[in-house]
């Protein structure tokens, strides 16, 4: 498995973070935490796209060492919000993996989306521990990101809620003692919906999720229930499980957020709020626990949990996702590449909802899957599989 198995030595001073995507809902929430607990973390390092005017503040308020926005032309003005506080700012693509590079305790992967892999990869070279939000960074390069936490002697640590979930109840000692993986799913704001009427959904309906608070792309990912198809992707190589071995079920209620069932028949869950801080402070304080703010689950006021299957017509996305694995290579890249393209193209209004997976298969079809072997060609069949996706779009426009 590419988890962390062996505690860090406990650290008698403030452990040292960087937080790559510091003005999303994680980065956001991660510096909550961190703004309770202001003793036991120091700031080096906050990076943002190009939110400018929100990563000047926390720079200054966490007093980073180093700020930078990814897009270039963002530059000047980060570098005058900044003016006088002696914090260092840079701007790029290769500055933010530069700066994830940077000797530090932890790094908080937060980066949406094919963006964060550089980074990602850049971090993990450091050999220091990984928080990994970014679920793109195992779907694009899996086995070549698990070579390298292997090679350098770093520590990957799940903080999306369902694989944090399943490493909280999942025995590292005794691997063969596990039966199934069970990730569970909202469902998304559409699950009883009919055909007809997801045809007309329109994208200020899909970023509305029910249960969770996050951004407008993971939003339609959740809704399309493509994210739990990148995500059942993601435990293949967090867990080192096959495919078939990784059920999902859905859970509306979202308190359990995900199960392991073991040989014995015995089956354990993980239960809280549907609130990112909770896993995030696992992954942060790991490995000890740290206090939340997060509201205490009342089980008796909830009354009841349901679940039932998936439906495979309504999302497809779950069978494409599961295909992709299956073919293994550059098919994985190439899933996360046209549905980014077409997410994009459904929330400018140029795209129906229920032709997002149908772009996601069309490009699937275009680009049979080769084999990986370095992230080269990760980049390469990303800008493929996103070259297609587009021609797709204007042709459909």
């Amino acid at each position: 498995m590419s988890l962390a198995s062996t505690s860090p030595k406990s650290a008698s001073q403030p452990r040292r973070i960087s937080i790559l995507g510091s003005t999303g809902s994680i980065g956001c929430s991660t510096l909550d935490l961190v703004e309770r607990n202001p003793d036991a973390f120091t700031v080096e390092v906050l990076t943002a796209n190009r939110s400018v005017a929100r990563l000047a503040m926390q720079a200054k308020q966490f007093g980073a060492r180093l700020a930078v926005v990814a897009d270039d032309s963002a530059y000047a003005d980060l570098k005058d919000a900044l003016s006088g506080s002696g914090i260092e700012v840079a701007a790029g693509a290769a500055a933010v993996a530069e700066a994830a590079s940077r000797s530090t305790d932890w790094v908080m992967s937060a980066i949406v989306g094919a963006a964060g892999l550089q980074p990602t990869l850049s971090a993990i070279r450091q050999g220091t521990v990984v928080g990994l939000a970014n679920k793109e960074t195992l779907v694009c390069a899996g086995s070549l990101m698990t070579a390298e936490v292997r090679r350098c002697g770093a520590q990957l640590l799940p903080v999306d809620s369902e694989h944090n979930a399943i490493f909280q109840v999942l025995d590292l000692e005794q691997p063969q003692s596990v039966d199934r993986l069970i990730l569970t799913a909202s469902g998304g704001p559409f699950r009883t919906f009919s055909r007809a009427q997801m045809a007309a959904v329109t994208p200020a309906q899909a970023v509305a999720h029910p249960n969770w608070s996050m951004g407008a792309k993971i939003s339609v990912d959740s809704a399309t229930m493509m994210n739990k198809g990148l995500e059942l992707i993601e435990a293949h190589f967090l867990f080192d499980m096959p495919e078939p071995r990784i059920d999902i079920l859905v859970h509306p209620e979202s308190v359990i957020h995900s199960m392991v069932s073991y040989v014995d028949g015995s089956v354990l869950a993980q239960l809280g709020q549907p609130d990112m801080r909770t896993p995030i402070a696992y992954a942060l304080a790991w490995p000890e626990r740290m206090a939340t703010p997060v509201e205490r689950l009342d089980l008796a006021a909830i009354g009841r949990l349901t679940f039932q299957a998936p439906d495979a017509e309504l999302f497809p996305a779950l069978r494409l996702a599961r295909a992709a694995l299956g073919a293994g290579g550059t098919a994985p890249i190439t899933l996360n590449a046209a549905n980014e393209e077409a997410v994009a193209a459904f929330l400018a209004g140029r795209l129906g909802f229920l032709e997002i997976p149908e772009i996601v298969e069309r490009t699937l079809e275009a680009h049979p899957s080769v084999a990986l072997n370095s992230l080269d060609e990760v980049t390469e069949a990303d800008t493929l599989a996103r070259r297609t996706a587009l021609g797709l779009l204007a042709r459909h426009a």
